[in-house]
């Protein structure tokens, strides 16, 4: 659960206001969402979203590289070759300026199959100590002008060398980047993004051989109308995954650096949960900095190794993506679903769903909490099409298991404008959710997870 103050709640704020009384042109947290799978449809959402990542061999030969070549093999990525050039970069969190040699990548341009009023980008890469990468975007509209290019991260998987961060500040005069969403200012205009490209900069230390090595990198583009309730679809089979249950709240007071502490946790600790029923976790060695006696040290780890700098909390979208994927063999995007109906799909296929909500205390029963935003995970349903739901916002681990009513949890998840406590109109997720998996799936998770266009 986010801090009463966080900074996608005081965005959101912003651009009701400047969208005018009752009417939020988008926020932080995107105002779009997916549409709706009819009950027991196999067809992929892509009437409003649409993802392209970049991963295959093939893929990374279509793009254009200066100083960078592909590692070929079951898993290619792509490498600094060569560095095409050097610069000095000053960190602005820590005031150091440093020489970092460099190496670019830049994709196709993407037509989106969706005219988009907001492209999220996400990423997996290793980082050893002594390299970072950024990651940047630049959209077309339709009538044939671009966006300059906007930084959507800095990243790397530790704060040994650079600090990780979102950019603020960026926008022309259609379009803003909002931490990790690049979102048209007014959709109402009829001003859409067509088509994206992405630029990736591969960084490290002058004379050093070290590299980052990129595994995918890619964006979801989406348009959703705007809505306060949205249609309820009907319950599949029912199942429930072993996944690992473990409370932010437990850490309420920890490492106040990272967020103000384990309160505005539940993105790390939900990316926990996902990455350890997985079978991954942080060996002994990188957990030796958390204080000993903790309990659950890999939540602080998660916490600190997805914190956004300027952001200034642990829930930049693509920040715990990439933290997923730095462990061994995963792969992590963020994404829009369309329906419950789509998650029990992944669910039955043995993939869990991180799903981001906002809510008042009464609209979501058994939660005895409001959040302006809050990530928790979906690992399963009962026989009557309930969510199980492991809530981070829970007083311990034992108490994480949670059973929220199916037509409370989608249309909280789903919709796009909400009303707050005051009765003034807020933004909704609209489907943003986090989906992992490990390399090489199974063929029926292979085939759900291209069926969502997520492979």
């Amino acid at each position: 659960m986010t801090s009463p103050t966080s900074r996608r709640t005081v965005l959101t704020a912003a651009l009701a206001a400047a969208a005018g009384a009752g009417t939020v042109a988008s926020s932080a947290a995107p105002a779009s969402a997916a549409p709706f799978s009819p009950a027991g449809s196999s067809a992929p959402p892509a009437a409003l979203v649409d993802n392209r990542f970049w991963h295959t061999y093939t893929d990374w030969r279509c793009g254009t590289g200066d100083g960078t070549r592909i590692l070929p093999g079951a898993r290619p990525g792509l490498v600094i070759a060569a560095p095409a050039g050097r610069l000095d970069h000053t960190d602005p969190h820590t005031g150091e300026t440093a020489a970092w040699d460099y190496s670019t990548w830049t994709s196709p341009v993407h037509r989106s199959a969706v005219p988009a009023t907001e492209v999220i980008a996400s990423w997996n890469a290793r980082t050893p100590a002594g390299t970072w990468i950024q990651v940047e975007l630049s959209g077309r509209y339709a009538d044939g002008t671009a966006t300059p290019w906007f930084v959507m991260g800095r990243w790397a998987a530790g704060d040994g060398d650079i600090r990780r961060t979102s950019v603020d500040g960026q926008g022309d005069p259609r379009s803003t980047v909002w931490t990790d969403t690049l979102s048209v200012d007014d959709p109402a205009s009829g001003v859409r993004l067509v088509s994206f490209r992405l630029r990736l900069t591969l960084y490290r230390a002058p004379g050093s051989r070290l590299t980052p090595t990129v595994w995918r990198v890619g964006a979801m583009a989406s348009d959703v109308p705007d809505r306060f309730t949205v249609p309820g679809t009907a319950p599949g089979p029912a199942r429930e995954l072993p996944v690992p249950r473990y409370s932010q709240n437990i850490h309420i007071g920890q490492y106040p650096e990272y967020d103000n502490g384990g309160e505005a946790w539940c993105s790390p600790t939900s990316s926990q949960m996902i990455i350890e029923y997985w079978g991954r976790k942080p060996t002994a060695e990188e957990l030796a900095w958390v204080k000993p006696g903790l309990p659950d040290p890999q939540v602080c780890h998660a916490a600190r190794n997805t914190y956004d700098y300027q952001y200034g909390g642990c829930g930049n979208w693509p920040f715990n993506a990439a933290y997923a994927a730095t462990y061994r063999d995963m792969n992590a995007v963020v994404t829009r679903l369309g329906s419950l109906t789509d998650v029990e799909r992944l669910v039955r296929a043995g993939i869990p769903v991180i799903t981001s909500q906002s809510f008042l205390k009464e609209e979501l029963t058994g939660a005895g909490y409001g959040t302006s935003g809050h990530l928790m995970t979906v690992i399963g349903f009962t026989p009557e099409g309930d969510v199980i739901a492991n809530d981070p916002a829970s007083p311990d681990n034992d108490a994480v298991r949670r059973v929220y009513r199916r037509r409370e949890f989608e249309n909280i998840w789903l919709r796009t404008k909400r009303y707050d406590a005051e009765g003034k109109v807020r933004s909704g997720t609209g489907g943003v959710c986090y989906v992992y998996w490990p390399d090489r799936p199974t063929p029926s998770r292979q085939r759900v997870l291209r069926s969502l266009g997520l492979v």
